[in-house]
């Protein structure tokens, strides 16, 4: 039997007046957070007198807000008891290291296996936080971009995180291997992203939807023909690290789609030796290394760090090896 919806109705008091609509209905709505009250209230399901406003809409005295959240009748994820690397852990949040190769949240092609199976086994009571089938999850990364993950165990804390990514109080750091050395040891990439224009799968830095990105980056380690960056990003946008790099001619090695053909050549001509130990290499050499939050019920900052795995260590080693005898 499918879970009945959540039905609920208001009316806003004096002291409410001028408050925004979906963090309000995050405040009065048990298990509704506000980015999950804001996609209602677009879909017209959260209304005020009856009619439709935008999630921004600041509500009046004397308003009556009225809304229904359907429980899904049969959730696309089941519980798994899949291995995952626990960084931290508390009432309140759950932090991971993501393994390469693991796709966050189930999507169609991809039901089983995901962080979010792992996740249902590991701590139960995620599943009905927001009503959502991203239980706890309020940051993503790419299926083979590993590291740092913090996951929220609470309605009261998916909130608090949300906002927290959304504002950008966060503060992320990842290490990504690239081919080449930049002429500096540091620097910023302030080039705005968006859909490419012929490959919509893709994203690019020449669009026609361009949104603001900025990367700061330094040189960690340099090798022959390539070195070991650190990526502070002050925005979020997708793929964004892995197209900076590639629109400034250090692309991520590894990166199946926006690296070339040429970067192998021209690691070959510069290290010969790796040109084998690369060329096998199917997913991008990006680490999600640190992640400072603040915590969503005590308010004090808290870093957390995740190592790089297996086969990034392997490759840097192999680097280090062969510039240290050239």
């Amino acid at each position: 039997m499918p879970a009945p919806p959540t039905i609920f109705s208001f009316r806003i008091e004096s002291i409410q007046s001028g408050s925004r609509l979906d963090r309000l209905v995050a405040a009065q709505v048990e298990q509704c957070s506000r980015s999950f009250a804001a996609t209602l209230i677009r879909q017209g399901r959260i209304t005020v007198d009856g009619a439709i406003k935008k999630p921004g809409y600041q509500v009046k005295a004397g308003e009556r807000v009225t809304g229904r959240i359907d429980r899904p009748e049969t959730p696309v994820f089941s519980p798994q008891n899949i291995d995952l690397e626990i960084v931290y852990e508390d009432d309140e949040l759950l932090v991971v290291n993501k393994a390469p190769g693991m796709v966050v949240h189930p999507s169609p092609g991809h039901s089983q296996g995901t962080l979010v199976n792992a996740l249902m086994h590991h701590c139960p009571g995620l599943t009905g936080i927001s009503g959502s089938l991203r239980p706890g999850i309020v940051h993503r990364l790419d299926k083979d971009t590993s590291g740092v993950m913090v996951v929220a165990k609470t309605s009261q804390s998916m909130h608090h995180l949300a906002d927290q990514f959304k504002f950008r109080r966060v503060r992320k750091h990842y290490l990504a291997l690239v081919y080449g050395v930049p002429a500096t040891e540091s620097g910023s990439i302030d080039l705005p992203i968006g859909r490419h224009p012929q490959d919509r799968k893709k994203m690019s830095v020449v669009t026609r939807t361009p949104r603001a990105a900025l990367t700061n980056w330094r040189i960690m380690e340099r090798f022959s023909g390539a070195c070991l960056l650190q990526l502070d990003i002050r925005t979020g946008r997708t793929h964004q690290i892995r197209v900076h790099c590639s629109a400034t001619d250090h692309p991520v090695i590894g990166d199946p789609v926006y690296s070339r053909r040429g970067d192998i050549k021209r690691l070959a001509q510069a290290v010969p030796d790796m040109e084998g130990i690369v060329r096998p290499i199917k997913r991008q050499m990006l680490h999600a290394w640190k992640l400072r939050i603040y915590h969503p019920t005590e308010e004090r900052v808290i870093t957390f760090k995740a190592s790089s795995p297996e086969d990034m260590r392997y490759l840097i080693e192999r680097f280090r090896e062969y510039s240290s005898q050239h």
